[in-house]
């Protein structure tokens, strides 16, 4: 949060006990028909939190002249969707502040996909329940699926009601039973919490639109382009190809709105403290649905200042801990997963105890794809030695790729450290991950292509990317071996580096790209569709025939699973990278008090030496077990191992004499 001068900082607390001491009595009198054990339980935690919150908001809102008057209101919301929620629900509150680093589990498993994608809608996807248990999913997240503007909507990134669902895919009523069966099943569900902006036609923007000055408040409307002018002297554009700026023309109020990502995306202005109050309650209500895991989407730009980037302000972290201190008191299981596609250097900042508990990890997303198509680890090696730490009440999300583009997110100054210049190094991924450099395995689209200055983004599945896509139009045996090498390979880092690894739904089976989304005119300017194939159940039948490429590659990532599952070393997040002497090989050492793993990758598709010393040096000895393969290996005093083509190694080390079975 914002620093502040420890004297001030007392200043604060002194006046956070009288507040609460003086807002007391009236607390106990709203919940006073409530049962008393309930009670005990908010009014403990709120006992605890509120200096910390009370700390956030004055810093936000201090200010305002009604700010005693939200903060009463405020807990008192609170307060109503403690004593609303599901009584599991509460139980799975006590579970957790019992367990609070559940999630660190060497058992969790993510996946993410759209539901009508996946599976037409809420009650089709209630009957999928086994596949994911089959897959050893313990954490779903459901990309958006609230009511949004049609036909054009940002994937769902527009909300138009968040106490509604798209009724295409069912019913609040429905969703609230998904998560219940989820819950049942040991999956949590994650849900987007888009809340940033909401769409234009949104009650809150409606209602702006017909002139309500209230309701006007709750966005950054401006009559004229004098302040939008004097704010994009420091921004920068997001999406210039549909709309220069940040700011759109709204003939209809004679006005210009703040619309960072696209023109029907209304950015809200948490300046004013009625905004926190009412998104507070969005949050809360998704919580009492059933929500485990709220995704905040665009929490980068949430707080707006004139003069500055308005990207990654400090009261973007204050803003971000007060709703997360809130959570804590109101609905205590509920947890926050950081969406910073930004640098390294700001991403790592959003991951708190008291923000974001779960943060997604672009960079390592980026530098795997770097690595595979380079062959050589020494970015990866670098970067993820000491970007990787976080506190460790908290975890990464680890993926391979998700719905978005994948963006070089690579920090050009650790790329100068090891000779390698950003700018052309991007351009050449870039012509990678296209197909348009000579070799090339990939078969990708650029997103958000600049001509004029070579940027661009890449769109693709992971099959299609890692050359699978390629190899089957070849006919190639061999090139499929390696392409489904390659899959496994992405797969087996995020699996066992440390967090949560999170599988996009339909790689399990090698889903391509999809092409025919430029037959749809809502999609067709948008090459991230691509990437979001409808689930093919057809392919995912032959998930079990090991004479299938999907069978192949189901079966080989399920075994990399169960044994991700059967090996507490790999709880937690604690990761030591190493380098073993070649740098196509990418290394790291997992140990906890339940034991120690090595794990070795060869990112080549050439056989790749190994000096048996470095083993020997950090996996603690001669003797190891391979749980991939669930071998023994015996290394010779001197001399080196041959890794094959893409080859995984996970080593536990085995005493003399231990049975390696």
């Amino acid at each position: 949060m914002t620093a502040m001068d420890p004297m001030d900082r007392q200043t604060v607390a002194r006046e956070a006990q009288r507040t609460l001491e003086r807002l007391w009595p009236r607390l106990s009198q709203a919940f006073a028909d409530q049962d008393p054990t309930l009670w005990d339980e908010f009014a403990g935690r709120l006992r605890t939190h509120f200096p910390a919150l009370f700390e956030r908001l004055v810093a936000l809102y201090g200010h305002h002249y009604d700010f005693f008057y939200h903060l009463e209101q405020l807990l008192v919301e609170a307060g109503q969707a403690w004593f609303t929620r599901d009584p599991a629900l509460r139980a799975l509150d006590r579970q957790r502040q019992a367990d609070p680093r559940w999630f660190q589990s060497e058992k969790m498993l993510g996946a993410v996909y759209y539901v009508d994608l996946f599976a037409g809608d809420l009650q089709g996807l209630r009957k999928k329940i086994p596949y994911l248990q089959e897959l050893g999913v313990t954490y779903l997240h459901l990309m958006p699926l609230f009511q949004a503007p049609q036909p054009e909507n940002d994937g769902g990134y527009a909300i138009s009601d968040y106490r509604q669902v798209d009724p295409r895919l069912g019913t609040m009523a429905d969703l609230q039973a998904l998560a219940t069966e989820l819950r049942a099943a040991n999956i949590s569900l994650c849900l987007d919490f888009v809340f940033n902006h909401t769409s234009d036609e949104h009650p809150w923007a409606l209602r702006a639109q017909a002139g309500d000055p209230e309701f006007q408040a709750f966005y950054f409307i401006f009559p004229d382009r004098t302040l939008p002018d004097q704010y994009e002297r420091h921004l920068r554009e997001i999406f210039p190809d549909e709309h220069p700026g940040a700011f759109t023309y709204r003939p209809e109020m004679n006005a210009w709105v703040w619309t960072t990502f696209h023109t029907y995306q209304w950015d809200l202005n948490y300046s004013n403290p009625q905004v926190f109050r009412a998104m507070a309650g969005e949050m809360l209500f998704l919580a009492n649905v059933g929500t485990e895991i709220l995704r905040l989407d665009a929490l980068a730009f949430t707080w707006k200042e004139l003069g500055t980037s308005c990207e990654n302000l400090p009261k973007a972290h204050t803003l971000i801990q007060a709703f997360s201190i809130l959570a804590r008191i109101a609905a205590p299981s509920l947890l926050f997963k950081s969406e910073a596609i930004v640098h390294p250097d700001e991403v790592v900042k959003y991951i708190r105890p008291d923000e974001c508990q779960l943060s997604y990890n672009p960079l390592l997303m980026a530098l795997l794809w770097n690595s595979l198509a380079t062959r050589e680890v020494r970015l990866l090696r670098h970067a993820m030695s000491y970007r990787f730490r976080i506190p460790d009440e908290c975890a990464w999300v680890n993926y391979v790729r998700c719905h978005d583009d994948i963006g070089w997110t690579f920090d050009d100054g650790d790329a100068a450290a090891l000779g390698i210049n950003g700018y052309d190094h991007r351009r050449f991924l870039n012509a990678f991950y296209t197909g348009r450099f000579p070799g090339s395995f990939a078969r990708g689209l650029p997103f958000q292509e600049n001509p004029r200055t070579g940027d661009a983004r890449i769109s693709g599945t992971l099959a299609s990317l890692a050359g699978l896509e390629r190899a089957l139009h070849l006919g190639d045996p061999a090139e499929i071996d390696l392409a489904i090498r390659r899959i496994l390979l992405l797969h087996a880092v995020i699996l066992a580096i440390g967090g949560i690894p999170l599988i996009y739904l339909g790689d399990e089976i090698g889903l391509l790209n999809d092409y025919r989304f430029r037959e749809d005119p809502a999609k067709a300017d948008d090459t991230r569709w691509v990437h979001r194939p409808a689930m093919d159940w057809e392919k995912a039948e032959r998930r079990r025939d090991p004479n299938t490429v999907e069978g192949r590659i189901y079966q080989g990532l399920q075994k990399l699973v169960q044994v991700r599952k059967a090996t507490p070393a790999l709880a937690g997040h604690a990761m030591e990278v190493v380098d073993m002497g070649n740098d196509h090989v990418f290394a790291f050492v997992r140990a906890n008090e339940h034991g120690r793993l090595l794990a070795i990758h060869n990112f080549t598709e050439n056989p790749q030496p190994l000096p048996s010393n470095g083993i020997r040096l950090h996996g603690l000895g001669y003797h190891f077990r391979d749980l991939v393969t669930g071998l023994p290996l015996e290394l010779a005093t001197d001399g080196e191992l041959t890794l094959e083509p893409y080859q995984i190694l996970w080593l536990v080390p085995q005493a003399d004499g231990e049975s390696a079975s």
